[in-house]
């Protein structure tokens, strides 16, 4: 597989004296101007690009503005000698670029760094969705299992129940039940059963008629109401107060409710997800919770995973957050740092997904380098060993040579050019870490 370059030049003759060098087996894409090197990224993205004359660049467009936009490509300027002397250009390198050479350039060497660019822009690489709603994120079994559960539930009308400890992700599930689903184009309808008021859920979820109560101006419709069409999610469903418990069970039974304040009786298409963190069975053993509703609501039980159950999985999701949540963070900062790896797998989760969201979020704005460290994420008191920073690095490269394999369609002489090594050591690094080429 040919290495792929973006090049950004103003002068085209500079361009071709250096596409002639060692870079010329590159397959490479030139433009003049940062507008249509944002088209092309937009359509087709490059692991690597280059930049050259790039203080020329940064006067004549928010250069700063694009490289944030794209700042998954890995980027190299190129410089004329005093230009490193100028504020804005050492702001420039150190925010955004990779690497930099000043003119004259030696193409050799440029080759070497564009080359070390696309190794690291591959082993960067951002995984691909992992689910058909891109919501589900892991390639642990337990969520292999969680996804194939989803699709085959989605595939039909009947109610679901999701357990899960809090902050494991029963909603982002329910969602992906309903993307999934014949409903996907209608409302997806979330009500949290243990944040409304007692006093209000009954008017809440059923809706009511003008004058049915002291400032009831206006009829309005429930909550059960707007989801008609598409997916209503009770969240918590254990905190539902047992005389609403009854309300829910006719509608269930007979899909009709009726709004507080009148006799009539509306049918709504509606199907129903409930989640739940403690267990439902307890709550009817304890008489809490209605044991004709637990069976309405369980036809089709879905349990969700903590997250000290599917560990391998803390590192892809730290990476996805850090990108989903990529416009708070500096410029600057590229990724997590080994010993930054390290305290989030030696962490216990107990906040599962939703703690870990928290502390990504938290060190992107409290990062000061170039990578997150353990303090950043508030986990300084991690104890990171060697041993734990050598596993790291080897789930890391297990990790990077089954992917590039795979890329590769098994071939190991394309997978070898991929990653800039020999075969012979390829081989090797197969033979270490147990992989069949």
């Amino acid at each position: 597989m040919r290495k792929r370059l973006l090049c950004i030049a103003p002068d085209d003759a500079h361009t071709a004296a250096l596409m002639t060098g060692p870079i010329h087996d590159w397959d490479t894409c030139c433009v003049d101007n940062l507008a249509d090197a944002d088209r092309v990224l937009r359509a087709d993205g490059y692991p690597v690009g280059l930049l050259l004359r790039t203080r020329a660049l940064l006067r004549s467009f928010d250069l700063d503005g694009f490289l944030r936009r794209h700042r998954d490509t890995a980027w190299i300027g190129v410089f004329r000698p005093h230009d490193v002397d100028h504020a804005a250009c050492c702001d420039l390198i150190v925010d955004h670029l990779a690497d930099y050479h000043t003119e004259p350039v030696d193409p050799r060497r440029l080759a070497w760094t564009l080359g070390h660019a696309h190794g690291w822009a591959q082993l960067r690489r951002p995984s691909a969705p992992q689910d058909d709603a891109g919501l589900l994120v892991g390639r642990a079994d337990a969520m292999v299992r969680l996804r194939a559960q989803v699709a085959r539930v989605a595939r039909v009308d009947a109610p679901v129940l999701i357990w899960g400890e809090s902050g494991s992700g029963k909603e982002l599930t329910a969602q992906a039940i309903h993307a999934q689903s014949a409903r996907a184009r209608g409302p997806f309808v979330p009500v949290n059963c243990g944040a409304m008021p007692p006093n209000l859920i009954q008017s809440e979820l059923f809706g009511y008629e003008r004058g049915a109560f002291t400032g009831a101006a206006r009829a309005r419709a429930g909550l059960i109401e707007s989801a008609h069409g598409g997916t209503l999610f009770l969240d918590e469903i254990g905190d539902l107060p047992k005389d609403l418990q009854a309300n829910l069970l006719r509608f269930l039974q007979e899909k009709t409710i009726c709004r507080l304040g009148s006799t009539r009786a509306l049918r709504v298409d509606v199907r129903v997800i409930a989640a739940s963190h403690v267990q439902l069975q307890r709550a009817v053993a304890g008489g809490d919770f209605r044991e004709d509703l637990y069976y309405r609501l369980a036809v089709l039980p879905v349990t969700v995973p903590a997250l000290r159950e599917r560990r391998e999985d803390v590192v892809t999701l730290a990476e996805h957050f850090f990108r989903l949540y990529a416009d708070e963070r500096s410029p600057r900062l590229t990724g997590f740092s080994s010993r930054a790896v390290a305290a989030l797998l030696d962490h216990a989760w107990p906040g599962n997904v939703r703690e870990l969201i928290n502390r990504v979020r938290r060190a992107l704005v409290m990062a000061d380098g170039r990578l997150v460290m353990p303090q950043d994420l508030g986990l300084e008191s991690a104890r990171v060993t060697t041993s734990a920073l050598d596993d790291v690095r080897a789930r890391t490269e297990r990790l990077a040579l089954r992917e590039c394999l795979q890329r590769s369609g098994r071939n190991v002489s394309r997978a070898a050019r991929e990653l800039g090594v020999s075969r012979t050591t390829l081989y090797r690094l197969l033979s270490k870490h147990g992989i069949q080429p």
